[in-house]
């Protein structure tokens, strides 16, 4: 059996760009991709603070120490720049391997830098 489990979050960031016209997806500056150990790709909920939201889409990496968090496609009318959210990464984890872990949680400012790292929730 496996869990449903928290692998990483970003934890109120600051929606810095709406572009509706591109593909999907959410664009993450890399530093905060890399803290949060959030990958290329990867399968995430947005929860918008602002507006109830919640929504999936997928991670692509943004140019590091921009601090950019943009809404791409369909998503970009989930949010209105300077809206804050939280995103969520999951994992499948068998239950031994659920014991063992600690979720990767990055708490950013309003400006998108860095104030603290957890590895619990």
């Amino acid at each position: 059996m496996t869990f449903e489990m928290l692998y990483g979050k970003i934890h109120r960031a600051t929606v810095t760009d709406a572009n509706l016209n591109y593909v999907g997806s959410i664009t993450v500056d890399k530093e905060l991709m890399e803290a949060s150990k959030l990958m290329v790709g990867q399968k995430v909920e947005i929860v918008n603070i602002n507006n109830g939201e919640r929504f999936s889409t997928y991670v692509i990496e943004g140019e590091r120490g921009k601090k950019d968090i943009c809404l791409n496609g369909a998503a970009a009318r989930k949010a209105e720049i300077g809206d804050r959210i939280i995103i969520i990464a999951y994992a499948s984890m068998t239950e031994i391997e659920r014991n063992n872990f600690k979720p990767h949680v990055v708490l950013v400012d309003e400006n998108n830098n860095i104030d603290e790292m957890r590895d619990f929730i």
